[in-house]
């Protein structure tokens, strides 16, 4: 008998995966392997990483022992830095499996549904498509406000709220009353999640420090941004001890490799984060040049605001801009299919070298055009 293993895929798949289209992620549309491949070397501007390579110790002792599945060094360190209770606090590797858990912790498969607000991140989707839990949508306003009327309507049929603030790909922040009007609409009937994986670009927004006062909230968190760790891949979900007594009951048992949960501690430190707020402190400065050099280039105009690492701007050459810069190596990120960014490119702020040959080769583009800068 001749196996037909497309046929035995089909017939065995789960169904709600036959049509699931797979998050595309900055690696698996420009992977990092091709980095010395042809004439010019790749510059990565496309996926919100920050440019800078710090050094790390590690101690290889224990690696013929299973790591703890919530390392104390790690979670009081987190815990201390973000202002919250050790028992309010959660690691996993990186924020995407904190949105997965929450899914399949707190939403029935084929019964239960979330609400997300876009455009914005991705993976709360693509999660919950992957548990089989349903996707209910409340867009964002044309200034990239939440809709507070449409969110309200949704009382009492999701179970999970999910809320990206800094916003991917906007950058911009949901003022404080839309996030407690959410919170107190959905008390009795939802958890609340704030996604701060950007907030160190905005740490006067944060609401981590406020787990005490709505019983319903959930914060992420990540080192991937402004901690320059995104190869680490490790993520935060702080909340309420109960929300995390129940997320541990669906975490795998040994999520936080050793190696990993060792950089993470020493990033964590005292001058772990002296290095970080001078490395933010550094985006900022060079996020600030960049915004205002594009803005007299060709037609580009700025989307959005700047409270993350990354600017977005619209062009109507966006498909020219993007395949002239893929061949010169220069990747940034194509946001265009996303609700209310027609033409629109996400650059991630990279460092003066990087961003200075990004605003050249645009530049370049458009002189090509015959529209100089």
């Amino acid at each position: 008998m001749t196996l037909d293993v497309n046929q035995l895929i089909d017939k065995l798949v789960c169904e709600n995966l036959k049509t699931l289209v797979p998050y595309e992620s900055a690696r698996r549309l420009f992977a990092a392997s091709d980095n010395n491949q042809g004439e010019h070397i790749p510059v990565w501007l496309n996926a919100n990483e920050s440019p800078f390579v710090n050094d790390f110790q590690v101690d290889s002792q224990f690696f013929n022992r299973y790591p703890d599945c919530q390392p104390s060094a790690v979670i009081q360190a987190y815990a201390d830095y973000a202002g919250v209770k050790p028992e309010q606090t959660l690691v996993s590797r990186g924020a995407d499996e904190g949105i997965e858990l929450l899914i399949r912790a707190f939403c029935t498969p084929n019964q239960d549904r979330i609400l997300i607000c876009p455009p914005t991140y991705g993976m709360y989707a693509i999660s919950a498509e992957t548990c089989n839990v349903g996707i209910d949508k409340a867009p964002l306003k044309a200034d990239f406000s939440l809709d507070i009327d449409a969110i309200a309507k949704f009382k009492d049929q999701v179970n999970l709220v999910f809320i990206c603030s800094p916003n991917n790909p906007t950058g911009t922040s949901v003022a404080s009353e839309q996030v407690e009007q959410v919170l107190q609409h959905f008390a009795d009937s939802a958890l609340v999640v704030v996604d701060e994986a950007y907030i160190e670009f905005d740490l006067a927004n944060t609401w981590a420090k406020l787990l005490d006062t709505y019983p319903n909230l959930v914060v992420l968190r990540t080192l991937s941004k402004a901690f320059a760790l995104a190869g680490l891949r490790c993520g935060f979900t702080l909340a309420n001890r109960q929300i995390i007594h129940t997320l541990l009951k669906v975490i795998a048992p040994y999520p936080m490799p050793e190696p990993v949960a060792q950089i993470a501690a020493q990033a964590l430190n005292q001058s772990g984060l002296v290095s970080m707020n001078q490395q933010v402190k550094a985006i900022q400065e060079q996020k600030s040049a960049l915004k205002h050099a594009l803005v007299n280039i060709g037609d580009i105009q700025l989307v959005g605001d700047d409270k993350a690492n990354f600017i977005l701007f619209r062009t109507q050459h966006k498909q020219e801009l993007m395949d002239y810069l893929v061949a010169n190596k220069m990747f940034i990120r194509d946001q265009s299919k996303q609700l209310h960014l027609q033409n629109c490119l996400r650059i991630t702020v990279g460092t003066p070298q990087q961003n200075q040959q990004l605003l050249t080769l645009i530049a370049s583009f458009y002189q090509q055009l015959g529209n100089p800068s």
